[in-house]
């Protein structure tokens, strides 16, 4: 009743695998964790925590390979902003690091997120945003 289709389908591609290169699964999360960890440490940086912040860019290094870039321009954000955007940073680091098996960043994210919510308690913010 039907005759089978004997040609290949118009919608393929060939020879499309090769023409450009293809990230592993590994490196993508490696990208996407130093990213979450760059915005850390952006946000760390503003709230002046120095040493802090030397962990978290020894991390990025570590991912990227190269020291991350670090800058001193402020936002004169409230720092009850800064801590829950930290807050929220280091939850993402922490997924993906705990998705790519990084116990190192995973654990910094941990006590990144122990120290900012912390803050947030001392300050009795923490249910405002």
């Amino acid at each position: 009743m039907y005759e089978p289709i004997r040609s290949k389908s118009a919608h393929s591609v060939t020879g499309a695998a090769s023409d450009f290169p293809h990230r592993s699964r590994e490196e993508e999360l490696d990208i996407q964790l130093a990213g979450h960890l760059v915005a850390l440490l952006a946000v760390t940086d503003e709230l002046g925590l120095g040493a802090e912040a030397d962990r978290i860019a020894e991390q990025v290094a570590r991912l990227r390979t190269t020291p991350p870039a670090r800058h001193a321009g402020l936002t004169g954000a409230d720092p009850a902003v800064l801590h829950h955007r930290a807050l929220a940073l280091a939850g993402r680091a922490l997924v993906v690091a705990a998705s790519r098996a990084d116990t190192a960043a995973a654990i910094l994210s941990a006590e990144r997120m122990d120290a900012h919510t912390a803050a947030l308690r001392d300050a009795q913010l923490v249910g405002t945003p």
